[in-house]
Formats: C-alpha cells, structure tokens, sequence
C-alpha cells in the first residue's frame, strides 16, 4: 500500500509584525502574549504529526521514501516551503536572490526564493509593495536602497483584496502592508536580504543587508496580481510550483509525478483516500503523497493545493 497522507507539526515564528489570527495554530505551551507573524505550516524540517513515522522530520521520511513523495518531477529536498502569514504592521521592504545569485552570495546549498501570496483576508484599503517604479534606473535604484527612506519614494504600492493572488520572482523588491492574512508558497529558502525596517526603535537587532540587496535588487522585476474573481482553478504555474484553488467536488490523481500539499482556507473537507477518511479544518495543512495517486475531497470548503512547477 501507498504512504497515508502526511500531517505535519507547524513550526511558529513570532516576530515584532505579527498579530493574533493565528493564535489557535500556536498549540499548548505557548506564550498568550506573544504575537505569531508566521506559521510554518509545511516545511522540511517539520515533524510528521502523526501515524508511523511521527516525530521524524520531513526531510529524514525523503531519505526513506523521496520518490514516493515527491513523484517524478521532485528531487532529494522537499522543494517548497508554505507559510501563514498574519501581517499586523508593515513587513520589512526586502529582496530575494534567484538560484545563481543564492549560489555566488551565499555558497553551495542555498538556493533563491521565488514566492507567491494568496489573499486570504485583507482590511479595507489595505497594501502592499510589488516592485520598483517604471523607468527607474539601476543607479537611481542603488542611491535610494542607500539613502533609507528614500526608497520609499521609488516602490510601487498596491492596494489587494481577499482572494487576490500575487506572484513575486526572485530580485523583486517587496514588502507586505498591515491588514493582510497571508497564504505564502515559495521555493525552499528563506534567504532574505533587509533593504529598509520603516526605523523601527524596538527592532534595533533587525540587520539591514545593503550590499546584498544592491547585488541582487532588478529595477525591473514586479510583482504580477491574479485579482480575486479571475476564471479558472489554475492561480500560478512557474518554474518552481503550481498554486490551484479548488472547491468541492474534487476528485483528483497526482499521476505520480508531485506531491499535492493542500492547506484549507475556508469551511472544512473531508479527505478521502485507500487509507480512509480524515477531515481536515480551516488552516489544516497535508501532503499528498505522490504515490497515493487518488483522493477526492468532500465538503463545503476552499483548499489551496501547491504541487511543483512544469
């Protein structure tokens, strides 16, 4: 028999924007007070929650079954990383390189860091940074990643909806707005680089990365919105993943060649596969195996489901 689909435990990160809708994701043990900016809901280093091999990490289960749980098109690392992101003050305005700046700033097995964001809530006007202005030029770009809040002066804002979709490619200068509840699909990396921290007093220890982010920052990369209503399941397909938006019925095969990781966003599913039944509620995460092949799921829901890219 194929392996059951895989539960992971979340990994939480509480950092100085992060708010309080992700509380209930914390589990036991958590401090009430602490703000949670970042669930880490599927990720390598993750242990499996449950079943035969709970308390081993995702990447230690690839050592053993890496085939059958990436499919044809994986490779020896789990290859995406999915966060929750709950945005209560502007993120940092940031940059990520792409695989051969990774390689050449940082050595070998860092990778770059495409990503895209999935709406899942926003406040009214809410906003966010996609890029640089049109016609800016490189050298206006370095003096204003030198000058500090000068780079607020040449980054493009843009105001986004729940259910919009962003995809963001490596070296786009970007930052998230207060108001937003976030999902985030990325390549397996978190090699950021820090160009502006809005001056904030209370975060003194949150290193800027200037040099860093002059080598990697393209004056001509932005962000691309998919607005909410937009025909289609299909949100992103790229070289790295693919994000679809599914609601009931689904009746799917990952054919064996990706894994499906699927994280509800609204209601609750029922998962359906040879191994059983398993009901999954909002912010639940699974991986589908690749070699599981069949599921369907059942229910009043909306589930993201990320699988890697043609």
């Amino acid at each position: 028999m194929s392996l059951a689909p895989l539960t992971l435990k979340a990994t939480i990160r509480n950092y100085v924007w992060g708010g309080r809708a992700l509380q209930a994701l914390a589990g036991p043990g958590a401090a009430d007070d602490a703000p949670i900016a970042e669930v880490w809901a599927v990720y390598e280093h993750n242990q499996i929650a449950s079943g035969p091999f709970a308390g081993k990490t995702l990447a230690e289960l690839l050592e053993e079954h890496g085939d059958e749980i990436l499919g044809a098109k994986g490779n020896r690392r789990f290859p995406l990383l999915i966060k929750l992101l709950d945005c209560a003050r502007w993120l940092s305005l940031q940059v990520h390189p792409d695989d051969g700046l990774a390689l050449k700033l940082e050595g070998p097995g860092f990778m770059g860091k495409t990503e895209a964001w999935y709406i899942l809530e926003a406040e009214a006007k809410a906003e966010l940074i996609a890029g640089i202005k049109e016609n800016t030029s490189a050298e206006a770009l370095a003096e204003a990643i030198r000058g500090g809040e000068k780079i607020l002066e040449l980054v493009e804002y843009h105001n986004v909806d729940k259910g919009d979709t962003v995809f963001m490619p490596a070296r786009t200068i970007h930052a998230l707005g207060p108001g937003l509840l976030v999902y985030e699909v990325q390549q397996t990396s978190d090699l950021t680089y820090r160009v502006f921290d809005w001056n904030r007093p209370m975060t003194g220890g949150r290193e800027l990365h200037i040099d860093k982010s002059l080598a990697v920052s393209d004056p001509q990369a932005r962000g691309q919105i998919r607005r909410a209503g937009q025909a289609g399941s299909s949100l992103i397909t790229c070289a790295y993943f693919h994000l679809e938006h599914l609601t009931a019925p689904v009746v799917r095969d990952t054919r064996g060649e990706s894994f499906h990781a699927l994280t509800v966003i609204g209601g609750q599913a029922q998962l359906q596969t040879e191994h059983g039944a398993q009901t999954l509620k909002q912010f639940d995460s699974v991986i589908i195996p690749a070699g599981l092949e069949k599921y369907e799921l059942q229910g009043d829901f909306q589930v993201l489901c990320s699988s890697v890219g043609s």
